[in-house]
């Protein structure tokens, strides 16, 4: 006999969840009563997010502030290019809405903070990481440990991607794999080191199926592993990894048991001036105008790749284009009589050349708050930015 629980609707959509045994219609019941949060509706959480609405989950969260921009669709298949502008969690409500319209779609367009997070993911049941930046993954996975909420971790580098699942129950949680985060700049951005748009939706995948087996109870999850996939030679390594009991957040006896600013912990707004105690100066996009327009100009350093350079730059300004790997070959194009101001895509590798020029002696320098990208939107819409 059919079980009344489920609509024939819901027997026709999940017929082949129901002929598995170890799922059936206890199981897709379980899925429907389960509350999953996605932070982030960008690379990761678009295949995630897609794939746990076609399961079934019942209620699925959506955190993210941001708009969608034309240089995300070659990766973010929640969107598409009639989304572009719009904020991402309407998108993705709107996709995943003709994806499954049994699911409830619950938007938090926000940015997830220390002030709201234990509020905005107190509510599901499983938290998934699709962020791209170290503060915020450092803040979801220790909200997760003081919520204990399992963390389902995936992220993406170029060609190499990993996935995990941290905070379940006596196992590790993010910390206890990477302790401290790596130093500002040193890791660049999608954005800044690229990404085939193919890997976010291979890793995504993963995290799904690691989030439906969560809610099953079936399987052997990689609580205690980490996979680390190479797309180029398509190969998974497997690497342990154990709780720490001198895990600040974790351990047996955890020093840390609130969230703090998780800015400040990575490096990224740091009140001393930053390693080696250098003070980075940066203005914001109309300063810098002013600043160009003066009778006295900064000259103005470019650090971008060329390819980015070659969509969209402030030469009209004289802009001066060293991209940031070469700067320490290329140091004498760069004027110690005049002072500089230099600019990339949003500011994280100008800031890495800043401290360069400063550890070389040079004394006024200064760079472009948020990049070109900041420029675009604030003073010149006509600047084409990748």
């Amino acid at each position: 006999m059919t079980d009344p629980t489920l609509s024939k609707s819901e027997l026709v959509r999940y017929a082949r969840h129901l002929a598995l045994p170890n799922v059936g219609t206890a199981g897709q019941l379980r899925l429907r009563d389960a509350r999953v949060v996605c932070v982030g509706a960008g690379g990761l959480g678009s295949p995630l997010a897609i794939y746990l609405a076609a399961a079934g989950v019942g209620t699925l969260g959506i955190v993210d502030d941001d708009l969608v921009d034309s240089s995300n669709l070659q990766r973010q298949i929640l969107h598409g290019t009639s989304d572009v502008g719009r904020r991402k969690v309407d998108s993705a409500r709107d996709r995943l809405a003709e994806v499954n319209p049994l699911v409830e779609v619950v938007t938090h367009a926000t940015r997830l903070t220390s002030a709201n997070a234990l509020d905005v993911l107190g509510g599901y049941d499983v938290v998934v990481d699709g962020t791209d930046n170290f503060p915020t993954r450092y803040l979801v996975n220790d909200a997760c440990v003081l919520l204990r909420k399992p963390n389902v971790y995936g992220s993406i580098f170029r060609w190499e991607g990993q996935v995990s699942v941290f905070g379940t129950p006596g196992g590790p949680c993010y910390r206890c794999l990477f302790r401290e985060p790596p130093p500002p700049g040193l890791v660049p951005s999608c954005a800044e080191g690229g990404v085939l748009g193919v890997l976010p939706g291979i890793v995504g995948s993963m995290q799904a199926m690691e989030t439906v087996k969560l809610l099953l109870g079936v399987g052997d999850g990689l609580a205690g592993r980490l996979l680390i996939f190479d797309a180029l030679d398509m190969t998974w390594r497997e690497v342990s990894v154990r709780r720490n009991p001198d895990c600040p957040v974790c351990g047996d006896r955890p020093t840390q048991t609130e969230l703090i600013d998780y800015d400040v912990f990575c490096g990224v707004e740091p009140g001393d001036g930053g390693p080696g105690g250098l003070s980075i100066q940066e203005v914001d996009a109309r300063e810098a105008w002013t600043r160009l327009r003066s009778d006295r100009p900064p000259f103005l350093l470019d650090v971008r790749e060329p390819w980015e350079w070659s969509v969209g730059n402030l030469g009209s300004f004289g802009a001066h284009h060293i991209p940031v790997g070469q700067l320490d070959g290329r140091i004498e194009e760069v004027p110690r009589d005049r002072p500089v101001l230099v600019y990339c895509r949003t500011g994280v590798r100008s800031e890495t050349a800043v401290r360069r020029l400063l550890e070389s002696g040079f004394a006024e320098v200064a760079h472009i708050e948020g990049g070109i990208l900041a420029w675009s939107r604030t003073v010149d819409p006509s600047v084409v930015v990748a």
